[in-house]
């Protein structure tokens, strides 16, 4: 629950993290609302229990942009965090709990515009980054890092929702000012760092992720490494495939037209696809069969004749 500080009393706890004492004139203070316990449009929800970790581990953690991870795009730091509730329930039932910070930035020329966008509401969505141990489907139980379900996030079973529960925080990381928010109610978005797992399970949908400018967890590099090993052994059955073709179309274009340089046929080749070069290997074995028959091997007219005479046995 919120505690009422008064402005001394924050700038105490303030000064816990500066090195040189701030006056109430030094500093800019604000607040934020970090995460909560609703589904998000990620198909991604914090447990209660997540929050009040999580409560703890966002105090002192720094504000930067677009979880750049440059130090110079730090720009803001929370000295005290709390959990808020509205008296509304999720979507999924339970009492919907916010988790608040309250931060501080510098007052200087370079923070005056930020803290202006502040103010005037246009800097307001953030988002946070943190790592869990556990990420649990809603449907099930299971455990969707380690394939333990079948259930896909987002789509509904017996009409009942799959999302995943983002359950026992180990660390957080920081917080930052996005553009595009996740959770609706909160107006925030969150980048959750799992480890040791897959976040996501296509390879496909990996690849697509990476125009958001999201880290990838150790399980979706590994997944997207073993599928460049497929890929690569398929090339390498397909350049085999296709060496064999050219192959042969060279030995039928020798046959159908002996007076054509084949080089022309392997030159084309290279920049023909698979099926372009079935359907030339067909066309160039139909010319083939028409230029030289096949003829069948028919039994002798004349069948050699048994002896009857016993000559054999004549003395």
């Amino acid at each position: 629950m919120k505690e009422n500080f008064s402005t001394q009393k924050e700038l105490e706890i303030i000064n816990t993290f500066a090195t040189a004492p701030l006056k109430e004139e030094d500093v800019f203070i604000f607040t934020v609302t970090l995460c909560d316990n609703e589904v998000d449009r990620d198909f991604e929800c914090f447990s209660t229990d997540t929050i009040s970790t999580l409560k703890e581990l966002f105090i002192g953690k720094t504000g930067i942009s677009d979880h750049s991870m440059r130090s110079k795009d730090q720009c803001a730091r929370v000295f005290r965090t709390y959990t808020e509730k509205n008296g509304e329930k999720t979507s999924y039932g339970e009492d919907y709990i916010a988790l608040k910070a309250r931060a501080y930035m510098l007052r200087n020329e370079e923070s005056a515009s930020l803290i202006s966008e502040i103010e005037g509401g246009i800097k307001k969505e953030v988002s946070v980054s943190c790592s869990v141990n556990k990420s649990t489907c809603s449907v099930c139980g299971g455990d969707m890092r380690h394939h333990s379900c079948d259930h896909i996030k987002g789509r509904y079973y017996n009409s009942k929702l799959c999302y995943a529960v983002l359950s026992e925080p180990t660390d957080a990381y920081e917080w930052s000012f996005v553009a595009v928010p996740a959770q609706r109610n909160a107006g925030v978005t969150k980048a959750f760092i799992k480890k040791e797992e897959t976040y996501l399970h296509n390879p496909t949908e990996i690849i697509k992720s990476l125009s958001t400018e999201k880290a990838l967890s150790e399980g979706e590099i590994t997944s997207l490494r073993e599928h460049i090993s497929a890929l690569e052994e398929k090339a390498h059955e397909a350049e085999v495939y296709k060496s064999h073709l050219t192959q042969e179309i060279e030995r039928l274009a020798l046959i159908a037209m002996p007076k054509v340089n084949p080089a022309g046929f392997i030159s084309a080749c290279k920049s023909m696809k698979l099926t372009e070069l079935r359907d030339l290997r067909n066309e160039l074995d139909s010319q083939v069969r028409e230029k030289m028959p096949a003829s069948l091997q028919l039994r002798p007219s004349v069948q050699p004749t048994k002896s009857n005479t016993h000559n054999a046995f004549k003395i």
